[in-house]
């Protein structure tokens, strides 16, 4: 693969300042398949100063400018997008057709409602005497997670290239090989020089020296609680937007009249998908304590009927774990339920049968989980699922509030109406009713520890803009 020790900084590739590298592990066999270019502070500095030229000239252009680059983009995405997933099944180790199909097909949906927003936003509104203005912030920094590698970055960059802003990404550097592929796309597709930059490294030097920039105006990070702390942090001194989309620990919450199999069958899967590592799984399936039994039942022989293995093996539902160090995480926290007196019914902290290479578990199911437990408090961030019992509505969303997150959550009810009512009642950026698919409409961020701000659609587009009041003007 080209570029993979180089950065795209002003329109062109070029070479790092260091000579570190940095090793990309095929995580379905442990095996290194790539070394990219490990930035630095000075790298950070170039791609900065190459934004801001671009954003000061006028380089990201009107409306019109802005909505042929993204449609060029689209045109072209339909090319680049079975490499875009070849390559995500190599470097996090989903299933092809998941990460052709749904991994790197995600970006189309941000895509087009980045275009469509685009069309039809009005920038300029009048509110008494006041015309109220929203203009692009300036220089954005994006630092993006290895999970869903091309879906972050399309959350961010289509929104910001639509609002008019100049940007500096830096994707994982355990997901980095689609970034490279995404940004010859964007060449290729003419996004003028400076309006888009790459810098491929790790968090505590690339990620922190963007967040400290004084000519970056905003910072936009999907990652862990901990990033997200330290890049406030970073960025406090210059007072710049932050914008994060954080952890979950998202609630199930299946209501008394729902029809058993099915609701907990979605569950499962969707527990499940992408081995777990999802912020907004939902990972705690609530059930009446009454149903308990028939639900773990129903659970564990989903669960176990789950196909685990590499990305092109026949049938696989399910891929590995990031990494050795992820492997090792998720057990412990499996061993830590197993301790606290959870009941596993499938899976468990051993590996798959015949699996031997790669960074594989099999899918886990605890039932009888008790709300304290730290499997039911912290977030795993692999293929885990609690069952815990409740009593009455209240109950249910005392326990669904009762963390620190508020990504996501989920309701299952035939009663349309009290699916709605018990989703008001949530502490959640998100709440998904009957299992509806995600919307590119709806906002996408959390509450609490989860983050602040909001990804996807209008709300995407607006988190990249600053709003002017010029009084008098009537």
């Amino acid at each position: 693969m080209d570029h993979l020790d180089q950065f795209y900084i002003g329109g062109a590739w070029v070479a790092a300042a260091g000579a570190d590298k940095i090793a990309v592990e095929n995580p379905a066999t442990g095996d290194v398949i790539a070394h990219i270019a490990r930035g630095t502070a000075a790298d950070v500095d170039a791609a900065v100063a190459a934004a801001r030229q671009a954003f000061d000239s006028g380089a990201c252009g009107d409306r019109e400018f802005r909505l042929q680059v993204l449609r060029r983009i689209l045109e072209a995405y339909g090319d680049h997008q079975q490499r875009i997933g070849d390559l995500i099944a190599e470097e996090i180790g989903a299933p092809r057709a998941f990460a052709r199909n749904v991994q790197a097909g995600s970006a189309l949906n941000h895509l087009r409602k980045a275009i469509e927003v685009l069309e039809s936003y009005d920038f300029e509104e009048l509110r008494g005497t006041t015309m109220v203005r929203r203009e692009p912030i300036g220089v954005a920094g994006l630092i993006t997670p290895w999970n869903w590698p091309i879906n972050q970055v399309a959350c961010k960059v289509f929104p910001a290239l639509a609002a008019g802003c100049s940007m500096v990404l830096k994707p994982s550097e355990l997901s980095p090989l689609s970034a490279i592929a995404l940004t010859e796309l964007f060449h290729e597709a003419g996004v003028a020089p400076g309006v888009f930059n790459l810098v491929q490294g790790e968090g505590p030097e690339v990620g922190e020296a963007l967040a400290r920039h004084p000519d970056v105006d905003m910072i936009s990070l999907t990652g862990s609680a901990r990033a997200g702390a330290a890049v406030t942090i970073a960025a406090a001194p210059t007072v710049k937007r932050v914008s994060l989309e954080l952890g979950g620990k998202a609630a199930n919450i299946l209501l008394d009249d729902v029809d058993l199999e099915p609701a907990v069958t979605r569950g499962v899967q969707n527990c499940m998908r992408n081995a777990g590592q999802s912020c907004s799984a939902p990972t705690r399936m609530l059930v009446p304590h009454a149903m308990m039994a028939e639900a773990a039942d129903i659970a564990a022989r989903v669960a176990r009927g789950l196909r685990v293995g590499p990305p092109d093996a026949e049938g696989v539902d399910m891929g590995p774990l990031i990494s050795a160090r992820q492997l090792e995480r998720v057990q412990a926290y499996i061993d830590s339920g197993i301790a606290e007196g959870a009941r596993l019914v499938a899976g468990g902290s051993e590996r798959p049968e015949g699996l031997a290479d790669g960074h594989f578990l099999n899918p886990t199911v605890f039932a009888d989980v008790t709300p304290a437990m730290r499997i039911a408090q912290e977030e795993i961030f692999g293929p885990v699922l609690c069952l815990i019992g409740y009593d009455g509505d209240d109950a249910a969303v005392a326990i669904a509030n009762g963390t620190v997150f508020g990504l996501t959550a989920y309701v299952q009810s035939p009663n349309v109406e009290r699916a709605r009512d018990m989703a008001r009642r949530l502490r959640a950026g998100s709440v998904l009713l009957n299992y509806a698919p995600v919307d590119p409409n709806g906002p996408f961020g959390g509450f609490k520890q989860s983050g602040n701000g909001r990804e996807y659609g209008l709300f995407g587009f607006e988190e990249f803009l600053e709003v002017k009041g010029m009084v008098g003007y009537a």
